[in-house]
């Protein structure tokens, strides 16, 4: 007999509100059923009456683990608009933050993947060796998160030469340290029987639900757009794309582990080779048009497009982040699986709700209510409730 086990809104295993429901026969997965729409924010409504200056902070609280990621992708949408290019200083400060921020958020994955097993070791030793780096943040930019590092035509803040051998040192620092998580998590017996073989997406069904960034690296899928369509200084240094076949959470995980070993190289690279000169190119006017841009997030290809009609505030903005793709392949990898197992294969993805959530009413597949609508919806239900409380 067919049963429902909720996962959601609200578990432990989720740091922000989704919905799955798992139909299980007995202790055994037979199908999923993902329900989204608790956290719709409105940023691209919002985007739309901001100056382009302004959006950049906005987008930034998109998603807070990388908040470095939707701010690059907007800065360099507009540039696709203005045909503007940063100068190379730029470009190598924008590559360093992205890579640092690419540890900072496996880190945060890997430290609450351990604690999600019970093995509570892996989180401390991960999270410990991850406050440096957000030290490092602060150093550069004033912020641990949130770094408002990003602008149109540049970046808004350099990161000077007396503070080159503290990243460093810190760099050599995190090698050692990931050397020992790889070790920890690889040769674990319990940790390998808890994630090896479990949650298995193929490359075909990889292919099919067009996943990204380690969810497609682990899953044997060479896709990255810091190769394919590289921008700033990823076609300057040298480094490799690590992709495994095996599909299941251990190869996320492993993805995850040695990706930062790559990003540590970037960083050393970029420091070593950093031209002079400004950071910034003035930009007085976004020109009309569309721009696009893809930027390689730690969870995957983050999207966005932006429309201008010659003002100083975007026509249109719209977002697409990479837990968008990647959360509705669960339906595949979750199935054959025990319940114990379902709670993992559903965080294996990494996935972010606050920026994959949208909302939209249909009725018979046409639009019930546009987007005036559901803000005039939201602003009486908030008259109610003031009314309710004010007794």
């Amino acid at each position: 007999m067919k049963r429902i086990v909720p996962i959601g809104p609200y578990h432990p295993l989720q740091e922000e509100p989704e919905f799955f429901k798992l139909i299980v026969e007995g202790e055994k997965v037979v199908d999923l059923e993902i329900n989204i729409g608790y956290n719709h924010r409105g940023h691209e409504f919002l985007a739309q009456k901001m100056t382009y200056d302004q959006v950049t902070f906005l987008v930034e609280r998109i998603c807070g683990i990388c908040s470095d990621s939707h701010p690059y992708a907007f800065v360099l949408a507009v540039e696709d608009v203005a045909h503007v290019e940063p100068p190379p200083r730029a470009q190598y400060i924008r590559t360093i933050i992205g890579e640092l921020e690419r540890i900072h958020s496996h880190y945060l994955w890997l430290g609450l993947a351990g604690h999600f097993i019970g093995y509570n070791t892996v989180w401390m030793w991960v999270w410990r060796y991850r406050e440096p780096l957000l030290d490092i943040f602060e150093l550069i930019m004033g912020n641990r998160n949130h770094y408002a590092i990003n602008k149109v035509g540049g970046a808004r803040r350099d990161i000077l030469p007396e503070h080159y051998g503290q990243i460093d040192k810190y760099l050599d620092l995190l090698e050692e340290k990931n050397t020992m998580f790889t070790k920890a998590v690889l040769d674990d017996p319990v940790i390998r029987a808890r994630l090896e073989n479990v949650g298995v997406l193929s490359k075909e069904d990889a292919i099919a639900y067009a996943v990204l960034g380690p969810t497609a690296r682990g899953s044997g899928c060479a896709i990255d757009v810091r190769k394919d369509d590289p921008y700033d200084a990823y076609d300057k240094v040298d480094w490799d794309e690590i992709v495994f076949d095996e599909g299941d959470v251990l190869a996320k995980a492993k993805v995850r582990l040695l990706e930062c070993f790559e990003s540590i190289k970037i960083v050393r690279q970029c420091l070593r080779d950093m031209p002079d000169g400004p950071i910034e190119t003035r930009v007085d006017e976004i020109t009309p048009g569309e721009g696009i841009c893809r930027h390689e997030a730690p969870r995957g290809e983050v999207f966005h497009y932006v429309r201008s009609d010659g003002s100083n505030m975007p026509a249109r903005h719209k977002i697409r982040a990479p837990s968008f793709m990647n959360i509705p392949s669960n339906v595949v990898a979750v199935k054959g699986y025990s319940i114990a197992d379902a709670a993992l294969v559903l965080a294996a993805v990494d996935p972010c709700y606050c920026c994959t959530d949208r909302t939209v009413v249909l009725e018979d597949g046409k639009k019930k209510l546009t987007g005036k609508d559901l803000l005039r919806l939201s602003w009486q239900k908030t008259e109610r409730l003031r009314r309710r409380y004010r007794r």
